[in-house]
Order: structure tokens, then sequence, then C-alpha cells
């Protein structure tokens, strides 16, 4: 997992609020700990009001039961970097979308053993219904798989299996 992520779209480019950012995405996602939650895209902000630092979180759905832990870690590694007193702001809207998540995160899911979500085709005309998509295997690579159970370990994945190397795996929904 990166510590730092100057390549992030939201890291802010004051330095002091770049700082705060800096110290907010070495937190790992509490579900998946090899993926931070910068490059998970549930840190959305870092800035300061007057004195007080404010991160910004949005969880990947209303009622993920880690942004308690979330807010906790943030919470204590802003509060060990010197900076007392932090405020954690957790937004709902826009809602969490599997868009924010970042290649380098990507990478670390499918390293995982977690298909990340399918880019969505963004198109003007007629949206084709599926009713699972095509869904690629982490382990093996292969495109022969099927889902097992709408719901994995967690809400927002989905449990499928591989039918080439007959591994089991989870695939993070996209919303």
């Amino acid at each position: 997992m990166s510590t730092t992520h100057p390549a992030h779209p939201l890291r802010p480019t004051d330095p002091s609020a770049a700082h705060l950012w800096d110290v907010a995405a070495t937190i790992p996602d509490p579900e998946i700990p090899v993926i931070s939650i910068a490059d998970l895209g549930i840190l959305r902000g870092a800035r300061f009001d007057g004195d007080t630092p404010v991160i910004v979180i949005t969880p990947t759905y209303s009622g993920c039961p880690a942004m308690g832990t979330i807010t906790a870690d943030v919470t204590a590694v802003v509060t060990d970097a010197g900076y007392p007193t932090p405020r954690i702001e957790t937004v709902l809207r826009p809602a969490w979308s599997t868009d924010w998540i970042t290649e380098l995160g990507k990478q670390q899911l499918r390293e995982y053993g977690i298909a990340p979500p399918v880019a969505r085709e963004r198109s003007s005309g007629p949206i084709p219904i599926t009713l699972t998509p095509a869904i690629r295997c982490p382990h093996c690579g292969s495109m022969n798989t099927t889902e097992s159970s709408h719901f994995g370990s967690t809400s927002c994945k989905a449990l499928y299996s591989c039918r080439d190397c007959r591994e089991p795996f989870d695939y993070f929904k996209g919303h």
C-alpha cells in the first residue's frame, strides 16, 4: 500500500492540506487491508477550517459497518501526526462509486484475489441490460466465470467462481 498519493485527483494542492491528506491516506480499508482508503475512493478530502484539520470520507454504502473503524483509525493517525482534535466529516452525497477506485487500487484488489469492478461504458444511446457482467478471474485471468451469490464476504461484493481454475473469488460490485 502506498503511503502518499501525489497523483490522486482529490489530493489538495495546498502543502498543509496535502500533508494532512497523505497522513489520512495511510489508513488501510479494514475489510480489505491491502488497499488504502484513498485508493478505494473513501477518502474524499482534507482541509483546515481555521486550525481544525478536517478529513472528508464517504462510505462505500450507507450502512457500511467499517465506517466506525475508519473514522477511529483516521482520527488516531491524524492526532499522532500532530494535528489535535481532527474533525472527520462523513458525506453521503455524491454516493460512493466504484469509479472512484484508483488504478493502483484495482491492481491491489486483483493481487489480493478480488476482481475489481468492470468499467462501465458511457453511452448516450440505449444501454444494453445484462444480468451478470463478464468478470475476469483474479487468480488465472479466465473470463469463464459465474456468479455464485449476489452477496460475497461483504454487501458491496458478489461471490464468483472460475470454471477453469475452480477457485472462488469476490467481485467488487459496480455502482
